[in-house]
């Protein structure tokens, strides 16, 4: 039990950024799937505004749980947002861009109906984990 307890203490930082870097997954493919279904747009539009709900929700779970900044002053909120923002335009640019190309490229095949969720899918891999890499070296960094 001891072992368990320091293995979620170690990585607890790691675990928490997975759990809810699959919630913003959950948040960005559910608002995709409800767009996708019900807006008749362009699948690259849905997928533009899938992302910029996802954004919203994952400042506010990382900030809070997963790098817990502590800090709410104006000056503070306005250089993570700023840089979090910054962060996650570069990689949406990566999962907008790419989102079509994958498409192009044959992958667009549906899953449980929704069209071009396998394209999705990989994106959302890659996507999660350079915004932890951006988060955790530049937007919530701890100082030394």
């Amino acid at each position: 039990m001891e072992k368990i307890r320091e293995f979620l203490e170690k990585y607890k930082e790691m675990i928490m950024y997975l759990i809810f870097g699959v919630g913003t997954t959950g948040v960005n493919w559910i608002t995709y799937t409800i767009v996708a279904k019900t807006v008749n747009i362009n699948l690259t539009i849905a997928n533009c505004i899938a992302w910029v709900v996802a954004v919203a929700f994952a400042y506010v779970t990382n900030k809070i749980w997963v790098f817990e900044s502590r800090s709410w002053a104006p000056s503070v909120l306005c250089k993570e947002i700023g840089l979090f923002l910054g962060a996650r335009i570069v990689s949406g640019i990566f999962e907008i861009g790419l989102f079509p190309v994958l498409l192009f490229l044959g992958l667009n095949q549906a899953v449980f109906g929704i069209e071009g969720m396998v394209a999705k899918i990989l994106i959302s891999v890659l996507v999660i984990v350079l915004n932890y890499v951006f988060s955790k070296l530049l937007v919530f960094k701890k100082k030394s």
